[in-house]
């Protein structure tokens, strides 16, 4: 009797905590938004004012009743956090790199969040001097990250940048190594990057305008010198495209380069001679896209010039950089994408993807001598490294797979050999990558197309309808997603979960068809995709509806947002980070932050087609009467590439909509912005909430 009163005791605290736990409810202003003669009706627009104070008061409401949902998963998060962060090795250190006499490092020291920017002078026996210490700069922040640091050609200047908003937005201070005084100057409101001329007293940067954040203007600035007298040396008037600023390897030239989604211009200078004007490489043609490499007396070029979609490599004098002029040295092939290249004196390397899986491709200069360098397995994803000495034999490169955590390998091309550098310490005695397996398989999707799927689990795991199962997809830009390690995703394995990733259409997963396949027109393949491979894993017993979860962020947060309009009952629950999902209020306004310069990505909406196309599939506008799975969205305040109130107005509209009893829990860090938190452990907080909410769903905690 006295067991069953407890219990009736416990369901009472139980539904009291509940009744208190009250649902946001956001204020409905009806606005009317009206392109081609048709009428949107958006009840939650007064949302984008975050100046307004009912604004941010419905987003602590919001991240108060998350936290309340969530209330029973605390010591599960606390748990989680503090496993990910035992994990990390806390006093680490980057694999130093020689560069202008010195080897740079970076490197962290135990229960500090932030890296320790230092170099030794030739010899890495030397001893050290530290040029900044972030954590003491962070120190009064909530938010702090450095955008570049970089050091003048004589050595004897530090410039760097940083950003304390998480807007994207940074400062530029300087710093004499030698007196550790800093300069009086501070450059605001920049990009971060800094790029030095020869002469050791003039840097270039480039600044964004001021409500669309679209990179525009490159200015030229002498140390010691009023930043008001800076010289505007290139301005992009065009609102489609965003320039940079930056040196060639050969540290002999100073390159301009502007670019839209699908199109490039490069200008380029002489670093000796930085009062000069930039000359023009080739000008801008639609579809053209292009970037320059610098060795000796030529530029090497890589283009998708007459319709070599997949790129090719060609050649012209420094003298002559006219379209007419360059030669081929590696032609296209429609079966690899050619990525990247990379210049020695004897040797070039060609970064290659073909079927999905990246390739080096070792030529020498002065033979026929050509080699592939050798990778093993079906999930895995290899990357260029620092390689900033013409002279060397040794190609630098990183390597990671689902089970395999990142690697720092070193090659020497001339002996075939390679050397391991660093493999990424994982902080856990029971860690050994044998206890994970990792596969890749393929979907059939609507269209009869072969959508490949990287899967990794713990050897024990068994694939059954009761698996839980993690599948996460991008699917936009043509930024490819490849399987690669990550030890806070243990946690989820090491409880059972399978993680999968969809490599959907609209990366460049399988080439550059995979892209164009996945954009503008074809935009919802990239969606069936991702629904086409959730359904076979159903199929094939991986998993189930019941135990099936979906995360995406940014675009990869449309796709969720598109997804769980199309097949609102195929997941169990969904993590949308970051999303962008009101597209075609967003589409629609010339002044919000990256909207002319993605009309190649997803259309201009001021076209009629393309407003229907895009409309169809926008999940904001496309919220109706359906049984919404349990959702988790995140975002940031300061966010400049996908603005809070996309989401904030999403998770309001889905409440009046939503038919199901599942939980729709908004997150807003209020301190940060599209990357979440800074520092190593701070973003750790964040990751545990995500897996608690996955976590908990599965165990039924909330």
């Amino acid at each position: 009797m006295i067991r069953n009163i407890s219990t009736i005791l416990i369901l009472l605290s139980f539904i009291s905590c509940n009744m208190k736990k009250k649902v946001p409810s956001a204020k409905k202003i009806k606005k009317e938004l009206i392109a081609h003669g048709d009428i949107r009706i958006d009840n939650y627009y007064w949302l984008n004012d975050k100046n307004d104070k009912n604004v941010i008061k419905y987003l602590n409401d919001e991240n108060n009743f998350t936290k309340k949902t969530l209330k029973n998963t605390e010591d599960l998060q606390e748990i989680l956090f503090d496993e990910m962060k035992s994990r990390i090795k806390e006093d680490d250190m980057s694999v130093p790199y020689f560069f202008n006499e010195y080897w740079y490092i970076k490197r962290f020291e135990k229960g500090k969040d932030y890296p320790i920017y230092s170099r030794k002078y030739k010899s890495l026996d030397n001893e050290e001097e530290v040029l900044i210490d972030v954590n003491k700069l962070a120190s009064k922040h909530a938010y702090y990250s450095v955008g570049s640091i970089s050091v003048s050609p004589n050595n004897k200047i530090l410039a760097y940048s940083f950003d304390t908003l998480s807007r994207r937005l940074y400062s530029i201070k300087f710093l004499d190594l030698k007196t550790k005084k800093q300069f009086k100057e501070t450059i605001k409101n920049t990009t971060g990057s800094i790029t030095w001329a020869n002469d050791n007293k003039t840097i270039f940067y480039s600044k964004k305008e001021d409500k669309t954040l679209r990179v525009n203007k490159i200015y030229r600035h002498q140390l010691n010198s009023d930043i008001k007298n800076d010289i505007l040396v290139f301005e992009e008037k065009d609102d489609q495209f965003s320039t940079r600023v930056y040196k060639t390897k050969s540290q002999e030239f100073l390159i301009i380069a502007s670019r839209s989604t699908l199109t490039t211009e490069i200008r380029f200078l002489n670093a000796n001679t930085p009062d000069e004007e930039f000359k023009l490489f080739t000008k801008r043609e639609k579809n053209h896209e292009y970037s320059i490499n610098h060795f000796g007396d030529s530029f090497y070029i890589l283009t998708n010039s007459e319709n070599s979609k997949n790129f090719r490599i060609m050649r012209c004098s420094v003298k002559d950089t006219s379209i007419s002029s360059w030669e081929e040295i590696i032609p296209h092939s429609k079966e690899i994408l050619i990525e990247d290249i990379e210049l020695f004196d004897e040797y070039f390397v060609i970064s290659e993807r073909e079927k999905g899986l990246v390739k080096f491709r070792i030529k020498k200069w002065k033979a026929n001598d050509e080699f592939y360098l050798p990778f093993d397995g079906q999930t895995y994803n290899a990357s260029l490294g620092i390689n900033l000495d013409f002279n060397s034999k040794k190609l630098r490169y990183n390597f990671t797979s689902l089970t395999n955590p990142s690697s720092v390998i070193e090659f020497d091309m001339s002996k075939k050999s390679k050397n391991i550098l660093k493999v990424q310490e994982v902080v856990d005695k029971n860690f050994k990558s044998s206890n994970y397996e990792s596969r890749r398989v393929w979907a059939i999707s609507h269209d009869g197309t072969q959508v490949p799927i990287s899967i990794v689990k713990r050897k024990e795991t068994v694939y059954s309808e009761n698996t839980p199962l993690l599948l996460y997809g991008y699917g936009s830009y043509g930024i490819t997603i490849d399987p690669y390690f990550s030890s806070t995703r243990l946690s989820l394995l090491d409880r059972g979960f399978v993680f999968a990733i969809a490599h959907v259409r609209g990366s460049e997963y399988l080439g550059r068809d995979w892209y164009e396949s996945g954009k503008l027109f074809k935009k919802k393949n990239t969606f069936l995709d991702f629904i086409s491979s959730a359904k076979y894993l159903i199929s094939e017993n991986y998993t189930s509806s019941k135990n099936l979860y979906a995360m995406g962020g940014s675009a990869g947060g449309l796709l969720m947002g598109a997804l769980i309009n199309m097949e609102p009952e195929l997941f169990n629950g969904v993590i949308a980070a970051v999303p962008f999902v009101d597209v075609m209020t967003t589409m629609l306004d010339e002044s919000i932050p990256l909207t002319t310069l993605e009309y190649d990505e997803w259309g201009n909406p001021n076209d009629l087609e393309f407003y229907n196309y895009m409309l169809s599939y926008s999940p904001y506008d496309n919220v109706s009467n359906l049984n919404y799975p349990n959702l988790l969205i995140t975002t940031g305040l300061h966010d400049s590439q996908v603005q809070y109130w996309e989401p904030a107005k999403w998770i309001a509209k889905l409440r009046d909509y939503n038919r199901s009893k599942n939980h729709l829990l908004l997150h807003t860090n209020m301190d940060t912005g599209h990357g979440g938190a800074s520092g190593r452990f701070n973003a750790l907080k964040e990751i545990a909430m995500e897996y608690a909410f996955l976590i908990g769903l599965e165990q039924k905690l909330f």
